[in-house]
């Protein structure tokens, strides 16, 4: 679903560019630059959705980017992500301005695959806002799960404080979920409502999503936000998987 999504990797360390572009390959368009002059003028020559940059480089740094980025009109609005030590983000660069301009801080050193883990999440949400915008007139999108998953269409419409209506199908099951700025507040799934509706769905990894952007409810049946829904739904089908490996074990 992502495929359409490009994304530009900015980072002096060619170890660093060469991880991250490999594990974000299947994921979007990637394009790598080994300096800030460098990916400035790629940005100006190409257009990105989403640009990723290590902070510490040399000539050019990840803030001095990200203020070119954000004062040239045709490039203000491409998300920006900063991988940065935990002392440079708390003293240099979180607080005023400057946080409002960052999608999202990496703290350095960090394991790939959660770097990789994070960075999926804010492509996710860009591929579907690019699907919304390409909707039809009614405000509906449709699309597979095979896709894009439960759980990332959840941290997708979350990300970007979305309201509408989401309604997801398999083989016959079908649940909806309603948000308003991003929080899931009335689910239902058959006989099933609030939060236990939510859960029942987190593992479908088959079906189909339907997102009706003018769809609205005032009932409230959920009990936690999208974040506390997912990560209580994700601690019972870990709970379930490994009750079910005691299980063959025990016979």
């Amino acid at each position: 679903m992502a495929a359409n999504v490009r994304v530009l990797l900015v980072d002096d360390n060619p170890m660093v560019l060469g991880m991250l572009r490999q594990g974000l390959a299947s994921m979007a368009i990637i394009s790598t630059a080994g300096d800030g002059a460098d990916a400035l003028l790629k940005i100006v020559e190409e257009p990105f959705d989403l640009i990723v940059s290590d902070y510490q480089m040399t000539g050019m740094n990840g803030r001095q980017l990200l203020e070119k980025v954000k004062s040239r009109p045709a490039t203000s609005r491409i998300p920006f992500l900063l991988l940065a030590t935990k002392t440079d983000i708390a003293e240099k660069l979180k607080g005023g301005a400057l946080q409002d301009q960052v999608e999202d801080f990496i703290e350095k050193p960090f394991f790939a695959r959660d770097a990789i883990k994070r960075i999926k999440r804010v492509i996710d949400k860009i591929a579907l806002e690019k699907m919304a915008r390409e909707a039809p007139a009614d405000g509906t999108l449709r699309g597979s799960l095979a896709q894009m998953n439960v759980i990332d269409l959840l941290q997708s419409l979350e990300m970007g404080h979305k309201s509408c209506l989401l309604t997801l199908t398999n083989n016959g099951d079908r649940c909806e979920m309603y948000f308003a700025d991003g929080q899931i507040h009335h689910a239902t799934y058959g006989a099933l409502k609030g939060d236990e509706a939510v859960y029942k769905v987190l593992a479908w990894t088959g079906g189909s999503f339907q997102i009706d952007f003018n769809a609205h409810s005032t009932e409230q049946t959920t009990s936690r936000s999208t974040q506390g829904l997912l990560m209580e739904g994700l601690r019972l089908l870990d709970e379930a998987g490994r009750g079910a490996e005691d299980n063959v074990l025990e016979a």
